[in-house]
């Protein structure tokens, strides 16, 4: 087999160009932020390919669908066409495409129905219901969480029942009966035909598990190169089902995993950091290479080795020394506010100068929180200051009503047996089958042990629901017959039409209605977008323009992946959500103690190592500019909160900060209102707080005693001295002088002042 030598590899340093060409056995690369990973990834698909493996043999596993389509662009510049049939997609997706070929093996129908997080959701509701249990002790989101985690630890409903940690923990909740809902969930799903996003992963391994030469042969056969990326985000299930696909035992196969350990943030949703650094330990002895990109193409030094700095007190982590060559730049700027307000302004103002002085567009600004509900008071700022912005993270387009209802009468002529979508649209638009009536064919199916589809012909109701059910039934028929053989927009548009649906949101004249019906329209030209699509996805098939492979397309997209582009705006976004995203200038705000670090992670030290790792993403998003901002208080749960710096912020040395002179306020009561926090044998410790009296038990001193000259107390500007009162005795002005903020000399109305006298 040939080795190429093409015009692109010229393009690498040499430690990417090692991990570029070492293609056989197993290949950790960790890869450090703005190392240049995706290219490295793409172009070691590509240079395979060049070799003359077959593209359709290569297997890489992302956790976007924006990530693969972009991976596909890049090889196809280098390859051209052969890019189309490389095997490219999440883990959900790669493992769906599957699943439709071979889930007859584990009882299922191969046109199965993709639950999302809203139909596991009501399944659940309604279980709870039926067993007659309280739906405030056995709250439906927490009883989803918990069968997700069982899920991704591989533990089936009877295993959970026998596992009696989880039973303790169960009966300490006062939730002892949720492995039965565990049961009835799993039945229900298997009965509907139905799979939830966990369940794409959780069967994958169910089905190998039980097939393991016929069809994990077939797999095993078939992707000779396997690819991962983002290794850091994947979790048990993930690790397990990969280790079935490369023969582990044998070691045979050809992997690479491409991630970043200092950049797993994501153990609310399962992953595991375990898996990344116990990966060279598990393929050790099978001769493992190991390639670390430490040169960062994305920031400059300052805010490098501030990253460096502050993710070396993490604990467990895979050592390494990310630099730069791209200079110094701009040392990172700190804002101290006195209370959130003042920090939304501080913000907008600084990015007002920012666009001015460095000629900077609003799209190259982000602000980064660490909770979405931080977001108010920064738009309230930008929309005073006339500043375009733009927050990611709110209602997904598919999770639009008018689109979730378009889509629940395609999933439903795709799969009649899925009760939710037919629960949802069997009266809506309403065409007279009230719930008296669902109920009552519910009950009737339970009797025969039927589907709620399966008995709406033998529906014992009412005359006029019997009608309208007969009408549903045939339009639901005609329309899975004419997708037999039309594809996916001819169903969809017929259905529109048929269902009611379009006249319903045209005859809404309302701005709401016609948004609406903007939407709608949307999802048909996204619909015949896929439709014209000619891309060949795999040699051995033609593309597939079915209704069944579009509604299993748009059940896997991901948030990031319906990002907008175009537009000049400033993007607000959770550290979350900005994760694999770059700007020039980035805004890390809320910098305080139990905001971040989160007051949730305060309890393990695995939790600080996570929201430590969160804000080393969060830094390293910053191109050219990095500013970190606190508040001495803010209001949170409808009451004011008094705060202490992040201890984050202490780790950054001063040497690359703008504002070095003015640090000490991270380590002085008087000007930052917060605690110091010294690294003392890896832990930090507390000093008293600048406030001489606990906030909650502040009582101000009587208005009508206050003079000039005395000293005060102000709740958020701290201590003042009375400069002078002017104005009659019943509008009495005092002007006070605040040392250590911004604009010090405050004039304040003393019968609503709320001051204590402290000489």
């Amino acid at each position: 087999m040939e080795t190429p030598h093409s015009a692109y590899l010229d393009q690498l340093n040499d430690v990417q160009k090692n991990a570029v060409t070492a293609t056989e056995g197993p290949v950790l690369v960790v890869a450090g932020p703005g190392s240049g990973k995706t290219r490295v990834l793409t172009f070691r698909i590509a240079y395979l390919i060049e070799k003359g493996i077959p593209p359709w043999q290569i297997l890489t596993l992302t956790f976007t669908n924006k990530a693969a389509r972009e991976m596909k662009e890049r090889i196809g510049k280098v390859v051209g066409d052969r890019a189309n049939q490389v095997w490219a997609g999440t883990f959900h997706s790669i493992f769906a495409r599957i699943l439709r070929v071979e889930a007859d093996k584990i009882g299922y129908p191969s046109n199965f129905t993709i639950y999302d997080s809203d139909d596991t959701k009501s399944v659940i509701t309604k279980i709870i219901k039926d067993m007659n249990l309280d739906k405030n002790t056995y709250n439906a989101n927490a009883i989803r969480s918990r069968i997700s985690s069982a899920k991704s630890n591989l533990i089936t409903p009877i295993l959970y029942a026998k596992n009696e940690e989880l039973m303790q923990q169960d009966r300490m909740s006062k939730r002892p009966h949720l492995h039965k809902i565990y049961a009835a969930y799993t039945a229900k799903c298997k009965q509907a035909g139905a799979m939830d996003f966990d369940d794409l992963l959780y069967r994958l391994f169910e089905l190998f598990q039980r097939n393991p030469d016929d069809v994990l042969g077939k797999y095993r056969e078939k992707f000779k190169y396997l690819l991962v990326d983002e290794f850091q985000d994947t979790n048990q299930l993930q690790y397990a089902i990969i280790r079935k696909l490369v023969n582990y035992d044998k070691s045979d196969r050809n992997i690479c995993v491409v991630g970043d350990d200092a950049q797993s943030i994501y153990a609310f949703r399962g992953a595991t950091i375990q898996n990344i650094l116990d990966f060279e330990q598990d393929f050790k002895p099978h001769g493992i290479q190991v390639f670390k990109l430490e040169q960062n193409y994305r920031s400059t030094d300052h805010i490098v080795q501030a990253a460096n700095e502050v993710i070396m007190n993490n604990r467990r982590q895979i050592q390494k020394k990310i630099w730069s060559d791209k200079g110094g730049g701009s040392p990172i700027s700190m804002i101290k506010a006195m209370t959130d307000s003042e920090e939304g302004k501080r913000v907008a103002d600084t990015i007002i100068e920012q666009k001015n002085r460095m000629h900077l567009q609003n799209s190259d600004i982000a602000i980064l929180y660490r909770t979405n509900s931080q977001s108010r008071i920064f738009e309230e700022y930008l929309r005073r200051y006339n500043v375009s912005y733009k927050i990611f993270g709110g209602l997904s387009f598919y999770q639009r009503k008018e689109i979730k209802d378009l889509i629940a009468y395609l999933r439903l002529v795709v799969n009649p047996k899925d009760e939710e979508a037919l629960r949802r649209v069997i009266n809506f638009p309403k065409r007279g089958i009230g719930q008296s009536s669902i109920d009552k064919v519910s009950g009737q199916a339970a009797a025969k042990g039927q589907t709620l589809w399966q008995s709406l012909p033998e529906a014992e109701v009412g005359k006029r629901a019997k009608q309208s059910i007969n009408e549903f039934v045939d339009m639901v028929k005609k329309a899975a017959h004419k997708a037999a053989t039309a594809n996916a927009y001819e169903v969809a548009a017929y259905m529109a039409k048929q269902s009611g649906l379009l006249d319903l949101l045209k005859a809404d004249n309302t701005v709401e209605g016609l948004g609406r019906i903007e939407n709608f329209n949307a999802l048909l030209d996204g619909i015949k977008a896929f439709v014209e699509d000619d891309t060949v996805i795999d040699v051995d098939t033609l593309p597939d323009k079915s209704l069944a492979t579009y509604l299993q397309n748009i059940a896997l997209l991901t948030d990031s992946d319906d990002k907008d582009k175009d537009g000049d705006y400033v993007t607000l976004m959770s550290v979350h959500a900005a994760k694999g995203l770059e700007f020039k200038s980035i805004f890390v705000v809320g910098l305080e103690e139990d905001l971040f670090p989160s007051f949730m992670s305060m309890d393990s030290l695995d939790g600080l190592d996570e929201e430590r790792r969160l804000f080393y993403v969060a830094i390293t998003r910053a191109e050219q500019l990095l500013t970190l901002s606190y508040a001495n208080s803010r209001y949170r749960f409808g009451k004011m909160r008094y705060n202490e710096p992040s201890r984050f912020l202490s780790e950054i040395p001063d040497k690359h900060l703008a504002n070095a002179n003015k640090t000490s306020s991270r380590r002085s009561s008087s000007d930052s209102g917060g605690a110091v926090r010294s690294k003392v044998s890896g832990a930090f410790k507390k000093k008293t707080s600048s406030f001489k009296i606990d906030p909650t038990t502040f009582q101000p001193s009587p208005s009508s005693e206050i003079k000039a000259g005395q000293k005060v107390l102000h709740l958020k500007f701290g201590e003042g001295v009375v400069k002078s009162i002017d104005g009659g005795a019943a509008n009495r002005i005092a002007t006070i002088y605040f040392d250590g903020i911004d604009h010090p000399n405050r004039r304040i109305m003393l019968k609503f002042a709320k001051l204590q006298i402290l000489t």
